[in-house]
């Protein structure tokens, strides 16, 4: 069944937030033709795109509760000592697969989320590239809109090892941790994709799982894994990712197991 407005899976909020998502997601867009690209501390890219969509993304948060506070890829973070008392607060990765999008793919995204508690409650992942939009609430699973099409329900699927497994891996951040890991499960399907949609891709059975075993941020997960997360057919999928750690950094993680 497809959702009318008035049963909107995510509610207003939800709602309002797929539109700013979608609205930085434009302002993407008018970027690629000719990015400008520099060298941050950490020597990993970051174009006039990024910086656009975070000052659109953070006003527009912000502007829906000044009360919570913001956390971006583009911005500096609080000091631990401040965060470790917030219960509430946005994280965002206003352009997640930069190299992607420096290369002229289409697999990078804008990624929203709510971290309440710890956990990712509402997350959002907008595709500019391919006109396509992934989101999730706690309580109301998960969906995929694209284009003008109405939303729809997404499922994960629980891996059979006796059928072999389709594997999404990062496009940009191969691994021998991961060649190891893989070599004593029965792979039937490796696909590689940019940014967060690998998390989609898991949380719509097109693939069973994403194992990434070097390092991320958790403003590159949280939206997509709360979209795993709520793509159970009931109840919610099992997740190792946290979230508010004193350096925002993840170790390695499988997603699609539990």
């Amino acid at each position: 069944m497809t959702p009318s407005r008035t049963q909107d899976p995510a509610g207003e909020l939800l709602e309002t937030v797929v539109a700013i998502a979608v609205e930085a997601g434009k302002l993407i867009l008018e970027h690629q033709r000719r990015p400008v690209v520099a060298t941050k501390a950490d020597s990993s890219p970051v174009t006039d795109a990024d910086l656009a969509a975070h000052r659109y993304i953070a006003q527009h948060l912000g502007a829906l509760d000044p009360g919570i506070p913001i956390i971006s890829e583009e911005a500096t973070a609080a000091d631990y000592e401040t965060r470790k008392r917030w219960r509430r607060f946005w994280l965002v990765d206003p352009l997640d697969g930069t190299k992607e999008f420096v290369r002229g793919s289409d697999e990078y995204t804008v990624n929203i989320a709510l971290i309440d508690d710890h956990e990712p409650v509402l997350g959002v992942v907008v595709i500019p590239g391919k006109d396509l939009i992934y989101y999730a609430a706690k309580r109301t699973g998960s969906w995929r809109r694209d284009g003008n099409n109405p939303p729809v329900r997404i499922f994960s699927s629980v891996p059979d090892l006796a059928r072999g497994l389709t594997v999404v891996e990062s496009k940009s951040h191969p691994s021998e941790a991961l060649e190891s890991y893989l070599k004593d499960l029965p792979v039937k399907e490796r696909i590689s994709a940019g940014s967060s949609l690998k998390f989609c891709l898991v949380a719509e059975g097109a693939a069973d799982i994403y194992p990434r075993l070097n390092p991320t941020m958790e403003w590159d997960v949280a939206a997509g894994d709360c979209i795993y997360r709520n793509s159970a057919r009931s109840g919610q999928r099992a997740s190792s990712l946290t979230y508010n750690k004193p350096t925002l950094r993840n170790d390695g993680f499988v997603v699609g197991f539990r």
